[in-house]
């Protein structure tokens, strides 16, 4: 059974960084692509950053690009989302899924594609 258990939130400062992490299996990291979603509060759940798992390449959304950058250790089992250069807007609940459809990101994918959620884990980005 696929897990995925965020942690690594919390409270920053503009300007500030902060580290995500998703705990997951082996057979997420070998057999998914695997993004970091967010919602804040009255906004739609978005797609920030999705790591393949066919040729580990990477997507960005427009509004992370340059700040943010994902990765993964396959032999800890884990995927990261670094997060650089904090912006109030990037305060929001953060998750991990995996996409279940396919192991090579594409933009524009479906949100429907993705399963096996974990809880979340909220970022605040104070000014």
């Amino acid at each position: 059974q696929v897990q995925f258990v965020e942690s690594g939130g919390g409270l920053a400062h503009v300007g500030d960084s902060l580290r995500l992490a998703c705990a997951t299996s082996e057979s997420a990291l070998n057999y998914y692509a695997i993004a970091w979603f967010r919602q804040a509060p009255g906004k739609e759940r978005e797609e920030v950053s999705c790591l393949s798992s066919s040729d580990h390449s990477t997507i960005y959304a427009d509004s992370v690009k340059g700040r943010f950058t994902i990765s993964g250790d396959n032999a800890k089992n884990m995927v990261y989302l670094q997060m650089d250069s904090l912006k109030p807007e990037d305060t929001a609940v953060y998750y991990c899924a995996a996409n279940l459809m396919r192991r090579l990101c594409k933009a524009g994918q479906s949100q429907h594609e993705f399963g096996y959620w974990g809880q979340g884990t909220q970022v605040t980005v104070s000014s």
